[in-house]
């Protein structure tokens, strides 16, 4: 019983710190969108292919909802898109799909 009360602590103890940085990196994954996207994604809107934004509907429709979609996007590029793999880190790339996704499902 003790073994299942310790076990229990740890796991909502883990769910808190996850809860917390997750915060944290949709703070930072803002900053890299500010300095990297937003001049052809301000607002979740695209300049250079106006009907591709990253509004929740057209992410839904071209299968780009998900953390995995928006990495590999920002990673590799695609079509006018550049890719971001060789300038921004991993983690850097992770916080602002986090971000995208969070602002989408706001309405940005």
């Amino acid at each position: 019983m003790k073994k299942l009360v310790y076990f229990l602590a740890s796991l909502t103890f883990a769910l808190l710190l996850s809860t917390t940085a997750m915060a944290a990196d949709i703070e930072h994954g803002e900053q890299i969108f500010t300095a990297n996207c937003a001049a052809c994604h301000a607002g979740g809107n695209n300049v250079i292919m106006p009907d591709k934004t990253l509004k929740k509907e057209v992410l839904e429709e071209n299968s780009m909802k998900s953390v995995d979609a928006i990495t590999t996007q920002v990673n590799n590029g695609k079509n006018s898109m550049p890719a971001f793999g060789g300038r921004l880190s991993s983690e850097d790339i992770e916080d602002v799909a986090n971000y995208v996704l969070s602002q989408a499902d706001k309405g940005w």
